[in-house]
């Protein structure tokens, strides 16, 4: 699960990392009121889930209310790298004396987590892995045992900051090393750390925690919002979609319709125990992807249930203006009730799931043939 910065940094600055002033705007109106109740100039900064915002223009500057809000009006709602900008992220403007670079992530080759850190931050440090990579130091914490503040500043040591920060900068690696931890996270990460007047700042943000640990922080979870996403959905280049209860099935379901000479348009699993909602709202996306002419819904019942699938068939066919056709295969758990289901709504299944592929397969060429 990935964090935007503004909540990124309430959970840095929670565990003791220090952060600038900053607020959330919704509108250029909302950005405009908070400028003019900070009373400074200010960093406006587009909240988006992906990297390269800064050199893709998505962090500006303000002197005062009236040029907040003609750079939050450019911002709302134009895509920076793919991603819409739909909130924007009001900051005190840092007076910037120097950019440090600090991140924590998991080192897979070694199977456990490694910190870098560097001298040098900011929007370069990309070119700088690349070009001195020297310059980026590593250090790898044994995480079986407890890591501890000397460590963190023999880190700053050897980073060759000045005697006076070496305490100040360990303090932050040892604070966002523990938060890493604590949280279960994928990334941890302040490019830059931004030393001001004030002392070391962080000056971003950014956070990533690991889906499977999520039970264990329901704050974070709540904080985000987060949803589990009801399926997974895949867009391909074919015209058949193939929606299937469990990746495995949704793959053997694709393999089968191109061993009949067919083009998969869609890999959509609705996991198991998939409901009728979750039926109906798969039915839904693929009927209406614009490419697809024919759904190939391929269901082997174990958790799921057949006449759950059923149900969700039917609802989806009723509300549906699309003319698309659907081939089912449907058996397993409660299938003689799915299987009654469909017949009574004129709804024709196979029980074979090469038939169903070959039969969908036939059908798409039958469209395509203007049969």
């Amino acid at each position: 699960m990935k964090f935007f910065e503004y909540m990124a940094k309430r959970i840095f600055n929670e565990e003791g990392i220090p952060i600038l002033e900053g607020h959330v705007a919704n509108s250029a109106e909302e950005a405009t009121s908070i400028a003019s109740d900070m009373g400074v100039p200010v960093a406006i900064k587009s909240q988006v889930l992906v990297g390269g915002r800064g050199k893709a223009g998505g962090i500006k500057f303000a002197d005062n209310p009236g040029e907040a809000y003609k750079v939050a009006d450019s911002l709302i709602g134009t895509t920076i790298n793919g991603e819409r900008v739909h909130q924007l992220l009001i900051e005190k403007k840092a007076n910037i004396i120097k950019e440090f670079f600090l991140s924590i992530s998991i080192d897979r080759a070694n199977k456990r987590p490694v910190i870098m850190v560097s001298n040098e931050g900011g929007v370069e440090i990309e070119n700088l892995a690349k070009t001195n990579p020297e310059k980026i130091i590593k250090y790898h914490p044994n995480p079986l045992i407890e890591f501890l503040p000397y460590e963190s500043r023999e880190i700053a040591r050897k980073m060759g900051v000045p005697s006076e920060l070496i305490s100040p900068m360990g303090d932050v690696i040892y604070k966002l090393y523990k938060l890493f931890e604590k949280y279960d996270a994928e990334t941890a990460e302040i490019n830059p750390l931004v030393l001001t007047d004030e002392g070391l700042i962080a000056a971003d943000a950014k956070f990533v925690v690991e889906n499977d640990s999520l039970y264990r922080h329901p704050d974070l979870v709540k904080l985000a919002r987060y949803k589990k996403k009801a399926v997974d959905f895949v867009k391909l280049d074919g015209d058949i979609a193939v929606i299937g209860n469990g990746a495995g099935l949704t793959l053997t379901g694709m393999d089968m319709i191109k061993f009949h000479g067919g083009e998969p348009a869609t890999f959509l699993d609705i996991g198991g125990g998939a409901s009728e909602e979750s039926i109906k709202k798969s039915l839904n996306i693929v009927l209406n992807y614009e490419p697809v002419k024919v759904v190939f819904l391929n269901v082997l019942g174990g958790i799921t249930k057949a006449d759950d699938v059923a149900h969700g068939v039917v609802d989806a066919i009723k509300e549906s203006k699309s003319l698309v056709s659907i081939v089912i295969r449907l058996t397993g758990t409660n299938e003689e009730e799915g299987q009654r289901i469909l017949e009574e709504a004129g709804i024709p299944y196979e029980i074979s799931m090469e038939k169903a592929a070959k039969k969908a397969v036939e059908l798409c060429n039958k469209i395509k043939a203007g049969e």
